[in-house]
């Protein structure tokens, strides 16, 4: 056995002794340890990855879509995805965030019935590879839970085979009054088996049952899933709902230290198996708590960054950027091997957690009440104390934007491009909702016919007729994609954008948000500032201390800055990105 294998299989060994320190397993830790090494079937002639290295650059977007998004009759939806991918997309976003492809019973993918296989009404593995050729392909590891139709679970449900012992139980009598629920359904499902009357742990819904990782067996099955999805083109793991994977009764059952050491151990054998290869955690919790999902640069290595899209949202509705400033002031700088993801739209609805304690309940209030008057619905959690907590805004971005706290107005579309201007140029990798790229609007009908919350974001595209909408330039989809394209294109042509160049917030008032970003050569500087009122307002350029020997233009406008004792006029909702170089 070569060196580098032996510390392998040394460090999991390790890793596996602090996740099961208090569980009696049938096998030593360094049995297991070599277990799992096989199934990722590392060997002798894998190179280990190199320290703090970043897989990213200033030239990575992500688009993230369902497989179905868009639906052509007679056509694979994965291969429509394709299409316009090639069409549209093009060389202007590299990276594909396709949402659960697998069959599912609920939850639009996020209840898994068999994690091996491609929904057959999307397409087949052939097709998820052929999308990997082209882009960089993200995708869902939903590790948390999986469906009570799976395999697994009837097996649960026999009291024997394969899933007989992989989900969690416990009794109506424990001590559950600290768990976290983003829910309101009960936590525990009654379930009748062949052992018995047994009481499932579910921590979303009663279909979405979880799995107990204190047994090893669960832990090896996603191993092998993990090598499954490298070997079919994966190169970005998206780990779902992880912050709730380990429970233990008259605790909160979120973020405990055996969830983090999975995080570590995952990350461990995913970079030894692919050493460019990613893992993104998604825990929509409070900024803090979230924070620690980097670890020391050994957990994950992007985090979501959940407190952007509330914080930019109510920005942008009360033309004020204070809260928004202050978080991002906040904000430790990524370390190398590490860098956020920022969204400001997804699949899911605008979290408020990651609110808490950066917006007060009152502010949060008027954000509430302000999505409403905008077509939104609203998602609810039950809080520790038993009271019903607004969980999410379930409402599509554009709608979102469309006026302010004082109702809706002219300057939607510009509020909007906006919004993607701020979060273009932050530190980190920016992902861009399909619907957002699109500028789609609220499906009513989808809600209506569903009654999930979660549908009016989730429309499906008949793709012909979107073609059609965007052959035609003064169609707002296509103004919006055009100047969705136009924006991305600028931003992956700045060293100043990579992921991890320096920034600092900049102190221009309420009225103009800005951060300064520095190339990591040090040789681009970018001064972006956005106008975030409904007003024109004043950019007093020599409050930016521009270097006086060099030459700046706004990227996004072609304006030279002759004059550094000036100020320019900001239009409402306006974003200029002041570089010295073109």
């Amino acid at each position: 056995m070569s060196d580098s294998l032996n510390a392998l299989i040394q460090k999991v060994t390790q890793q596996l002794a602090v996740i099961y320190h208090d569980v009696a397993l049938d096998m030593t830790h360094q049995a297991l340890a070599e277990r799992l090494v096989n199934e990722m079937r590392i060997g002798e002639t894998d190179t280990p990855p190199a320290p703090y290295s970043n897989h990213w650059s200033e030239q990575d977007v992500i688009m993230i879509t369902y497989g179905d998004s868009l639906i052509k009759a007679g056509e694979k939806p994965l291969n429509t995805l394709r299409d316009f991918a090639d069409n549209y997309l093009q060389d202007h976003v590299n990276c594909i965030h396709i949402l659960p492809f697998f069959p599912y019973s609920s939850d639009d993918g996020f209840s898994v019935i068999d994690y091996s296989s491609v929904n057959e009404s999307l397409g087949d593995w052939q097709d998820i590879q052929a999308i990997a050729q082209d882009k960089k392909l993200m995708s869902d590891l939903v590790i948390n839970h999986c469906s009570s139709r799976s395999l697994w679970f009837e097996n649960f449900v026999k009291g024997e085979g394969q899933g007989h012992d992989y989900f969690f139980t416990a009794n109506p009598h424990d001590d559950l009054s600290q768990v976290v629920r983003p829910r309101t359904s009960p936590l525990l499902r009654r379930t009748e088996t062949a052992n018995g009357e047994q009481y499932v742990w579910c921590t979303f819904s009663h279909d979405q049952v979880d799995l107990d990782f204190r047994n090893p067996e669960v832990l090896s099955q996603f191993i092998k899933i993990i090598r499954q999805y490298l070997d079919n083109g994966v190169r970005i793991f998206r780990l779902d709902a992880v912050a709730f994977l380990w429970k233990v009764a008259g605790t909160k059952s979120i973020n405990l230290p055996q969830t983090h050491e999975v995080v570590r151990l995952l990350r461990t054998l995913i970079e030894h198996a692919k050493s460019d290869a990613v893992i993104i955690t998604e825990t929509n919790i409070p900024n803090t708590q979230n924070l620690t999902y980097f670890g020391n640069a050994n957990e994950a290595h992007c985090i979501y960054n959940f407190s952007l899209p509330p914080l930019l949202i109510n920005t942008l509705i009360t033309g004020n950027c204070l809260y928004l400033k202050r978080w991002l002031m906040s904000m430790p700088p990524a370390q190398d091997g590490t860098t956020y993801f920022n969204f400001i739209a997804s699949h899911d609805g605008v979290g408020l957690r990651p609110a808490e304690g950066l917006l007060s309940d009152p502010e949060i209030g008027e954000l509430i009440n302000t999505m409403k008057s905008f077509g939104g619905a609203i998602s609810w959690r039950t809080s520790e104390s038993g009271e019903q907590k607004a969980y999410e805004m379930n409402i599509s971005l554009f709608d979102a934007l469309q006026g302010t706290t004082n109702g809706p107005d002219k300057w939607g579309m510009q509020r909007f491009i906006c919004a993607h201007a701020i979060m273009l140029a932050l530190e980190g990798i920016p992902g861009i909702y399909i619907h957002s790229l699109l500028g789609t609007r609220n499906d009513y009908e989808k809600l209506k016919n569903t009654h999930h919350n979660r549908a009016i974001n989730r429309h499906r595209w008949d793709y012909p007729t979107l073609e059609e909408k965007l052959a035609d330039q003064d169609n707002p989809h296509a103004k919006v994609l055009n100047q969705m394209l136009t924006l991305i294109d600028i931003r992956t042509n700045q060293k100043a954008f990579h992921p991890n160049a320096t920034q600092f917030t900049l102190h221009l008032g309420l009225s103009l948000f800005g951060f300064w970003r520095q190339s990591l050569d040090r040789r681009q500087s970018v001064f972006c500032v956005t106008n975030v009122t409904d007003q024109p307002v004043e950019l007093p350029i020599s409050e930016l201390n521009l270097v006086i020997t060099e030459s700046w233009l706004d990227l996004i406008s072609g304006l030279e800055i002759s004059d550094l004792t000036k100020a320019i006029e900001l239009q409402p909702y306006q974003t200029v990105w002041l570089s010295n170089q073109k």
